[in-house]
């Protein structure tokens, strides 16, 4: 492994990887705090935050900001997602300590204007009402709520109107003191980067942070339930989800196999027989997302609310023949090499890579190798992904969310029910 990792005395920890050949790189920091660090009272708190980051600091305005990351043919960005928000640029080999050093200026010395302030919260509550105009947001955004009731994770990361529109500079402020400390940062760094180098850069840039304990995070709790929106859409769109594998648990590999031979591709189940043998609709995939602590496996699709009774029973008995039979061992070879095709085309990309370091760091505490990861993916067995879904059918928490179709919520409920009872034919 070409990868470096090094820590600073404060608890920050440094992870990097050269890739040779390429004249560019991607210089981040990822912090362990995202939406679900928020309180009640914080809700889109961690977002509003990520957001206020790029909109100047006493050495710079935000069109320097962007001037000057522009000005070097860089680009700078950020993300904010349920349990991380990262600070990222991709750069010339030759401009990585000014990327960093733009970095490190966002983090540590954001302004916070009131002016910027009133005018950013103007942008994030147009992102809210974009997503309002979506049904694929919806559905997910109802579907979560399902699944975590009453808990940040189950909330939406941008926010609401009401809790946006209250937000003051004094709250954003109190999160990232309570939040941001070094301990919860990994300065992530891949392509044309010498480790050397940005470690010494990063001992000048961040030794001030916090050292403090983040603030502790309760458990989720996956409950399950059936919901809809009745919002009027050309599509009825719906969702059936259930627990799956936590970030790096053993079976989660396991879980990403079901998913894909599911739905996770043109040649998939869920693919083949429900849009191309029935046409019941124009797209159908199933989806694999893990958290520190939980996660989710199910299916999405967007079918007429005539059509979605077939839909559903259609679907759901794929995952049932799955659980009663296991998948064939084409299927397996296939999923399996689709997820190693994934990890080595992330390997041409120095900011796939970068982002892929920082989490091995933050689930497993340190680097993965490829051969390790290969490892694990084909050790997964017939069995194993069997095993997952006679998990969906032995437990009774299930989620369906629809959203269009005035009265799709019961055909959705009434088939995730047939589900679990085993009255779906496999």
């Amino acid at each position: 492994m070409t990868v470096e990792t090094s820590q600073l005395a404060n608890g920050m920890r440094i992870v990097t990887d050269r890739m040779p050949g390429l004249e560019t790189a991607t210089v981040g920091v990822f912090v362990t705090a995202g939406a679900r660090s928020e309180t009640d009272n914080e809700h889109g708190v961690a977002h509003f935050l990520e957001h206020m980051a790029f909109k100047g600091t006493p050495t710079r305005s935000p069109i320097e900001i962007a001037e000057e990351i522009e000005g070097a043919g860089g680009a700078l960005n950020a993300v904010t997602s349920s349990e991380a928000t990262n600070y990222y640029a991709r750069v010339l080999k030759s401009d990585v300590e000014l990327g960093l050093n733009l970095i490190g200026d966002l983090l540590l010395n954001p302004s916070f204007s009131d002016e910027e302030m009133d005018r950013e919260r103007e942008v994030i509550l147009q992102e809210i009402a974009a997503t309002q105009d979506s049904p694929d947001d919806i559905v997910f955004d109802l579907a979560l709520d399902e699944a975590y009731p009453n808990q940040s994770l189950g909330r939406s990361i941008l926010g609401n109107e009401r809790t946006i529109s209250r937000h003051s500079a004094a709250d954003l402020r109190r999160f990232r003191s309570e939040n941001y400390s070094a301990s919860r940062m990994i300065l992530s760094a891949a392509g044309a980067v010498d480790h050397a180098a940005i470690h010494k850069l990063a001992e000048s840039l961040f030794t001030g942070l916090p050292e403090e304990a983040p603030r502790p995070i309760k458990r989720a709790k996956f409950e399950g339930g059936h919901a809809t929106v009745d919002k009027r859409f050309e599509q009825c769109h719906v969702i059936f989800a259930f627990e799956g594998f936590p970030n790096g648990h053993e079976d989660s590999f396991a879980g990403r196999i079901f998913a894909g031979i599911a739905g996770g591709g043109m040649a998939s189940r869920l693919f083949q027989e429900v849009r191309e043998k029935r046409g019941l609709c124009y797209d159908i995939h199933a989806f694999d997302w893990g958290y520190s602590d939980s996660g989710i496996i199910g299916l999405h699709a967007a079918t007429s609310a005539q059509q979605l009774k077939e839909l559903s029973a259609l679907s759901l008995g794929i995952f049932a023949d799955l659980a009663e039979n296991g998948p064939t061992d084409r299927e397996l070879a296939r999923a399996k090499a689709q997820i190693k095709a994934g990890l080595f085309m992330s390997l041409e990309s120095c900011e796939s890579r970068a982002g892929q370091i920082a989490w091995d760091l933050m689930v497993f505490g340190r680097p993965i190798s490829n051969e390790e990861l290969i490892e694990k993916v084909d050790g997964v067995t017939r069995e194993h992904v069997q095993a997952v879904g006679l998990g969906f059918r032995a437990r009774p928490e299930i989620v369906s969310a629809v959203v269009g179709g005035r009265g799709s919520a019961a055909t959705a409920a009434d088939a995730a029910e047939a589900f679990l009872t085993g009255a779906l034919a496999a």
